[in-house]
């Protein structure tokens, strides 16, 4: 079971240590701002989210019924998973297969809430990102990084929207899907996030909190690239 992730790296080898984590909810604007810091600042980009995305794909890909949590946890060690970090273009495979289009479907979103809520699964995913940050030098996105993941990042950030706004930009970027669906959904995703026992969806110690609701995707990224320079010096 090989869960190792090199490729794509833009900082492999360097002096680079520092680790930014960056939690939210859904449609905040996380993975953009990630993507934008992690380039402008020369540092590899994690997608946690992709790789909850990816173990709920091989679930359905392998018939598995995704809300017997007892289920999902007798298979969570089977997929193999690799995690490309190039924020230019960042990739997820499964068996070595690429399956970046793949978790974006509308049956992998509405499956990877009760995924993602099974404990097994979480504490593979855990111990894989945690070897993906290693010495640092990476910009790391999704709901419990600051919390539980690298609690010792040296910048921890806390994005959030409004949920209209959220579900204005989501349905952008999935075509045009409708506004309040694409709400409904992000709400309830909310609350599973924020509700399940194990690695809730919270602001972590030290965590600064953005707004992102009235803000351009480049002040947002001139804001926390701002924070990671503060942080370096």
């Amino acid at each position: 079971m090989a869960d190792a992730d090199t490729g794509g790296d833009t900082n492999a080898g360097g002096p680079e240590t520092i680790v930014v984590a960056v939690d939210g909810t859904s449609g905040s604007g996380k993975s953009s701002t990630c993507r934008g810091v992690a380039s402008r600042l020369g540092l590899r980009y994690l997608d946690t989210g992709a790789m909850f995305r990816a173990v709920t794909w091989w679930m359905l890909h392998h018939g598995v019924d995704v809300h017997d949590p007892a289920a999902v946890a007798a298979r969570v060690d089977e997929p193999a998973l690799a995690s490309g970090t190039d924020p230019a273009g960042p990739t997820i495979a499964v068996d070595g297969t690429d399956v970046s289009a793949q978790i974006r479907t509308d049956e992998v979103t509405r499956s990877v809430s009760p995924v993602s809520t099974v404990p097994e699964v979480r504490a593979r995913l855990l111990q894989m990102q945690r070897d993906v940050i290693g010495a640092g030098g990476i910009v790391v996105e999704g709901r419990d990084i600051g919390s539980v993941v690298w609690p010792q990042a040296e910048v921890k950030v806390y994005l959030t929207a409004d949920p209209a706004a959220r579900a204005a930009r989501r349905a952008a970027e999935e075509g045009g899907s409708d506004v309040s669906t694409t709400e409904s959904v992000l709400r309830e995703r909310d609350r599973i996030d924020s509700g399940r026992a194990t690695a809730p969806l919270v602001r972590a110690d030290g965590a600064v909190h953005v707004d992102t609701t009235d803000h351009t995707l480049d002040e947002v990224v001139d804001l926390l690239v701002g924070l990671v320079e503060r942080a370096r010096a």
